[in-house]
């Protein structure tokens, strides 16, 4: 009888870690694949990026709609309650052996509670990092308790796993599956890129994706507004925006890129979804990425290129020497985009070492699960390293 795994991905920037997991499941005779798809994946809004997932060719086993039109902290725990209900009922359904869950959003946090309920294994990636100013911070460490078996993308974060109490035999560092996209993939060049996106790369060019510090309350509208201040003070910085997460107050974010792209057609343009594919590619054509978001960290410094990562939001996260930090103001993200952009940073970004960069993570991952023996994760007790 075939091993059946299950994956739920809930993002676009998700599905990117998860893809090839996915794809080594997938062709693995002796495995069978089961996909939930769920979260901004089904929304318009955001691009209805689910259907990417189809083009790559694999099936769908459920979709689970708990998006909520408000992302207000009151939408987003509506949204969990129905995701606990309805995953509840899926995993009864489909009875899986074990769930992969990747990261710290509330819709894996909704999904791994019902199947800790369901009794039913869980493997937790990216566990044991941090990012202070979110409420993810809360969410990952939640899952990872929660769950059995831990793929943690460092050596520090699988130290921090083990300090949380779990086992170290069941806590492997194997990177970040994501960056297998960058070998994995075949990326366009810059004239196909420009046509696909219907915007030029210019002298110099930016990628921008900034989310809501959700642990700030009522930060989004200032930060959002500084950072635009400190863009429009680049000359002749060209701009790609993607859009912010469905987290609290992600909206006002939103809103205020879309403004700002409408004042100025010629030179930025905003992208509910660019997927895996354009995404990396455009990382061959800009100068510097700008934001908050993990990719930042975790997936830029493979191209060696600078990221400005503003405020807290990826607090506490291990970090590249091609990462600037900045306070979420205009001074500061400006003094720091002007470091990023200066030939002498540039000359130090061709020595740098990606820390999250393994060979092969995803395979590693998809082995694991396949071998393990499920007996040993029920029952788990605490493991004291003391």
């Amino acid at each position: 009888m075939k091993r059946k795994i299950c994956v739920i991905t809930g993002t676009r920037a998700e599905y990117g870690i998860l893809r090839w997991i996915i794809h080594a499941i997938h062709i693995d005779k002796e495995l069978e694949l089961q996909l939930l798809v769920t979260g901004t994946h089904l929304s318009p809004e955001f691009g209805l990026t689910f259907k990417q997932i189809e083009l790559d060719g694999y099936l769908i086993s459920k979709k689970i709609e708990v998006l909520l039109s408000s992302d207000t902290s009151v939408g987003v725990t509506k949204a969990m309650g129905l995701g606990l209900i309805s995953f509840g009922e899926i995993f009864n359904e489909l009875k899986p052996d074990i769930l992969i869950a990747a990261g710290d959003r509330f819709e894996m946090f909704t999904a791994v509670s019902a199947a800790m309920i369901s009794l039913l294994p869980i493997a937790h990636i990216h566990g044991g990092e941090l990012s202070q100013g979110s409420i993810d911070e809360y969410m990952r460490h939640a899952i990872s308790k929660m769950s059995s078996i831990h793929f943690t993308s460092t050596e520090t974060y699988r130290q921090r796993v083990i300090q949380l109490g779990e086992h170290p035999n069941r806590v492997f560092n194997t990177g970040s599956p994501g960056l297998d996209n960058i070998k994995n993939l075949k990326l366009l060049s810059r004239k196909k890129l420009e046509n696909i996106i219907n915007f030029s790369f210019g002298k110099k060019s930016a990628l921008v994706t900034f989310h809501s510090t959700t642990l700030e309350p009522n930060s989004a509208e200032k930060q959002t507004k500084e950072l635009i201040l400190a863009l429009d003070s680049v000359k002749d910085l060209k701009i790609i925006f993607t859009y912010p997460n469905a987290d609290t107050e992600g909206r006002i974010i939103l809103n205020i890129i879309l403004d700002y792209v409408n004042r100025n057609p010629s030179k930025s343009i905003a992208i509910s979804s660019l997927g895996q594919l354009n995404y990396l590619s455009s990382l061959q054509f800009i100068d510097i990425v700008i934001g908050n978001s993990s990719s930042g960290l975790i997936e830029v410094p493979s191209f060696k290129k600078p990221t400005i990562n503003i405020g807290n939001r990826q607090k506490g996260r291990i970090r590249a020497e091609s990462v600037i930090d900045a306070l979420p103001n205009k001074i500061n993200i400006t003094k720091a985009i002007k470091i990023a952009l200066s030939s002498s940073f540039k000359e130090q970004l061709k020595n740098i070492e990606n820390p999250y960069e393994e060979n092969n993570s995803s395979n590693k991952i998809k082995n694991v699960l396949k071998k393990i023996d499920l007996k040993i994760l029920k029952n788990k007790k605490f493991y004291d390293i003391n």
